[in-house]
């Protein structure tokens, strides 16, 4: 057994507040593309296209976005939890978990298990959609049968507002509940673990730092090395799946340890 995975398995179980970082990592060993890699969406599409200002303010730029958030969400809508993210459900489930703050937008965490009071999402849910003015919820199968039927920009039934996947798109905000959620729960953390996240993309990366300042243990698992390496007190440089199930394996070896000793 790698002592690095040891020692997290043993961290979390010391810990009080645990707070997992997830990043796209997680998402492509569920098979979902990064669409940003050669070959991804971003190579047929021009991300300026799909600017939030453009998709409000132009019928054409919205039928043109639906189109690349379609082909963007069918390998979300078939995709299945791995075992990082059933790890980490695992872990709320044993009372070790603060919360996910996740950059991704494929629900996985929910399927695996975790509560909704346990995930916050910086970037949204694209397994629903909003109206932008009143705010009514869509199931989003729902809504892509409406758009094969007609081809056109789907509107709210209740106020004809625009309705648009409750994702972050270019040049709109970031949820201000949930960033204030974010920051404030990696400043309470005494162990901050980053899953599969290049940490570049901000204001997300500057979590992991502001965790490491408030005192917490900062542990990243990684394929490739992050700007935080150097900062991080262990990091795993593999896939997030078979090395959270190990973590998680060690997690339950030492709790049944610990039951036994009582």
């Amino acid at each position: 057994m790698d002592d690095r995975t040891e020692k997290v398995a043993q961290w979390i179980i010391d810990s009080q507040r645990t707070v997992v970082f997830a990043g796209a990592g997680l998402s492509t060993e569920s098979g979902i593309p990064d669409f940003r890699s050669p070959g991804g969406v971003w190579d047929r599409y021009d991300p300026e296209d799909f600017y939030y200002q453009n998709f409000v303010s132009s019928e054409t730029s919205r039928i043109k976005y639906w189109q690349m958030s379609t082909e963007m969400y069918e390998p979300i809508r078939k995709a299945e939890p791995n075992p990082a993210h059933l790890a980490i459900a695992e872990m709320e489930k044993l009372g070790k978990l603060d919360c996910v703050i996740t950059q991704n937008v494929d629900a996985l965490h929910f399927k695996a298990g975790n509560s909704e009071g346990r995930v916050i999402e910086l970037h949204g849910n694209a397994t629903y959609v909003t109206c932008l003015s009143c705010g009514k919820r869509y199931d989003r199968d729902e809504i892509q049968e409406q758009l094969r039927k007609t081809q056109k920009a789907p509107l709210c039934d209740d106020c004809s507002g625009l309705l648009k996947p409750a994702t972050i798109s270019f040049g709109q905000a970031m949820p201000v509940r949930e960033t204030e959620e974010a920051y404030n729960r990696s400043s309470l953390s005494d162990l901050f673990i980053v899953i599969g996240s290049s940490l570049v993309v901000e204001p997300a990366a500057s979590m992991p730092r502001i965790a490491k300042r408030s005192g917490a243990k900062l542990v990243i698992i990684n394929r490739d090395p992050t700007p935080y390496d150097g900062m991080a007190d262990v990091v795993i440089h593999g896939s997030a799946g078979p090395t959270m199930a190990k973590i998680l394996e060690q997690v339950k070896l030492h709790a049944l340890k610990g039951m036994a000793s009582r």
